[in-house]
């Protein structure tokens, strides 16, 4: 399988930008995957202290008219997260696009923080503790959006449940890049699955960018960067299957 992951921005012109150069990237690497940051090319309106119901509508709406721009991708699956209201709440909602199934929505995010520059707990509903296993193609994820990444609970059940990756939209800041790399190893050797994830780019560094690929072996195979904003990478879901029998994934196979 070939998947892509990237590091957007939000502003204009650039968001536009960067996306026409998206869609030329996943075209000519054959992409089978595509992974999103968290809430790609919208505003960061958890950076404002006291939620808004207007700003949050505005972004819905925004968010709509990206996603119905997806085909244009010409990819079979694509996975993110963006904003909506389900039953009156505000949700971080991850979801699968693909091409012959349409928009599919996952699980919410459940773990987030409520600090200066990240008031997500005061913009988000808070989801439900539940981590399941999904399935893109012949893949099978967990998704852990941004700050559920370091929910390390979640790890031996995603190794017992056999997924192949741990996928994870991120909006983190250029300062923690190399502790998010460490902990994306981590999760990787863990799990025996391949750690995909992309991020925001903001021109402040509040979010810093750095996609990542890292193999069930704790191996980085490809970092996005200012200059190479997207990457590609072909690999062997057989190779996450292999490494649940090895160490140390099989100490723990009975647990």
């Amino acid at each position: 399988m070939r998947v892509t992951v990237c590091e957007t921005p939000h502003a204009q012109p650039a968001a536009d930008k960067t996306w026409a150069t998206l869609c030329s990237h996943v075209r000519d690497e054959g992409t089978d995957l595509l992974v999103l940051p968290e809430f790609a090319f919208l505003e960061p309106v958890w950076q404002n202290e006291h939620f808004d119901q207007l700003q949050w509508t505005a972004l819905e709406q925004e968010a709509t008219r990206w996603l119905a721009r997806l085909p244009e991708l010409k990819c079979a699956h694509v996975i993110g997260s963006v904003p909506i209201t389900t039953a009156g709440k505000p949700l971080n909602q991850g979801f699968l696009w693909s091409a012959d199934k349409g928009l599919l929505l996952l699980r919410s995010k459940r773990y987030c923080p409520n600090l200066p520059g990240a008031w997500e707990a005061r913009w988000f509903t808070k989801g439900t503790d539940e981590f399941p296993v999904f399935s893109a193609g012949s893949l099978k994820f967990g998704l852990n959006i941004c700050t559920e990444l370091w929910a390390l609970e979640t790890l031996g059940p995603y190794a017992r449940a056999g997924v192949h990756a741990v996928i994870s939209p991120r909006a983190t800041t250029a300062a923690t890049t190399e502790r998010w790399i460490a902990l994306a190893k981590t999760v990787a050797v863990r799990t025996g699955a391949f750690s995909l994830s992309s991020n925001r780019t903001h021109v402040d560094g509040s979010c810093g960018g750095v996609g990542w690929i890292i193999d069930p072996e704790g191996i980085e195979l490809a970092r996005t960067s200012a200059s190479c904003p997207a990457v590609t990478q072909e690999i062997d879901l057989a190779a996450s299957s292999i490494a649940k029998s090895t160490y140390p994934r099989n100490v723990f196979a009975d647990a």
